[in-house]
């Protein structure tokens, strides 16, 4: 692999992992063929992992280190890993040691053959059950609902092209749903299967309270890659059905009361009825709110994230935002979709 390697790990008092992590990593990478550095990000750490941290880093000049004021979770971690890190490619991987490095060269060749980012996929995994069966149908439902036919969303390890990186943005706690985000950006997405171990030093930071969030930005996720420009197919499809079932209500209990003469007035699915058209209409109205937002960043162009790649007559093949650089101008071409293969 050509290009510098960039090696992105988040950190949560992990202090008695980190060197024998760097230890295997260099391990793993001697016989690699190219240079990469190690970023650690210490995720608001209350136990020694910084000071081990900070050593590292002064005993090498592949090792750099961002603190950041307090626990911010792991989606903001790996936001400020990605920023920080240099090279062409970067992998991520956590910083308890469940994560096989000896992997990482098997989780960077799909790079090499055209995906854009990939996946690992845990095999054997070395937690308790309580984590693994509740792990399974949480990624079962994932599948299901984003089409992508991965089977460890939230692994730790993870291989990207640069592109992925700058193009993307993570937040709150989207970290798990990196390659749905990807896959909707039109990046080429896969999983590899690596292997996983048992942890050996600190405890799990991980409680039943995720599964419940995770859930939560799943349908954020959706969301935003499905209806982030066209709300009115969601809010106005709901809208609708609801107004129509509202008015047939209120047409049968109107045929009831002037041809059959029965009373109306105290009957719940009168109010039911009427409830459905003012929500319908409130969902309606909610949908033209966010068309008009939709409208308002469209106006300012096409987005120059979903280009690949621009060509030119005359001008070698670059990407959009260095022919941006150069003072050029031109049309975007149709977004590809997204390709996610197992």
């Amino acid at each position: 692999m050509d290009g510098l390697l960039s090696l992105v790990i988040p950190v949560y008092n992990e202090a008695d992992s980190l060197e024998p992590l760097v230890a295997e990593i260099d391990e793993a990478l001697a016989a690699y063929g190219s240079p990469y550095e190690i970023v650690f990000v210490d995720d608001g750490s209350t136990d020694r992992s910084f000071p081990v941290m900070k050593g590292l880093a002064e005993a090498r000049d592949d090792v750099r280190v961002v603190k950041l004021r307090r626990n911010f979770g792991k989606a903001a971690a790996l936001s400020h890993g990605f920023a920080a890190a240099r090279g062409d490619y970067i992998v991520t991987m956590d910083g308890d040691r469940q994560d096989d490095p000896a992997e990482i060269p098997n989780l960077t060749a799909p790079l090499m053959e055209g995906y854009d980012l990939v996946s690992g996929w845990k095999q054997r995994r070395q937690d308790p059950i309580n984590k693994t069966l509740p792990s399974r149908f949480f990624n079962w439902t994932v599948r299901k609902a984003s089409g992508i036919p991965l089977h460890d969303f939230n692994c730790g390890l993870k291989s990207y092209k640069r592109d992925v990186i700058e193009t993307i943005s993570i937040y709150g706690e989207l970290h798990r749903y990196i390659p749905v985000v990807a896959a909707q950006a039109g990046f080429q997405v896969t999983e590899v299967k690596v292997s996983h171990r048992r942890r050996t030093a600190g405890q799990s930071k991980y409680g039943w309270q995720r599964y419940m969030r995770g859930y939560l930005d799943l349908l954020t996720v959706m969301f935003l890659g499905r209806y982030q420009h066209r709300p009115q197919h969601l809010f106005g499809g709901f809208g609708t059905l609801l107004i129509f079932i509202g008015v047939l209500v209120e047409l049968y209990l109107t045929i009831d009361k002037l041809v059959f003469g029965n009373p109306i007035g105290q009957r719940p699915l009168l109010l039911l009825g009427a409830l459905f058209i003012i929500v319908g209409v409130q969902l309606l109205s909610l949908g033209l709110i966010g068309e008009l937002i939709a409208n308002s960043r469209a106006r300012r162009g096409p987005d120059p994230t979903q280009v690949a790649v621009l060509l030119e007559p005359g001008r070698p093949e670059a990407t959009p935002e260095s022919a941006a650089g150069d003072g050029g101008e031109a049309a975007s071409p149709d977004a590809a979709g997204a390709a996610a293969q197992p």
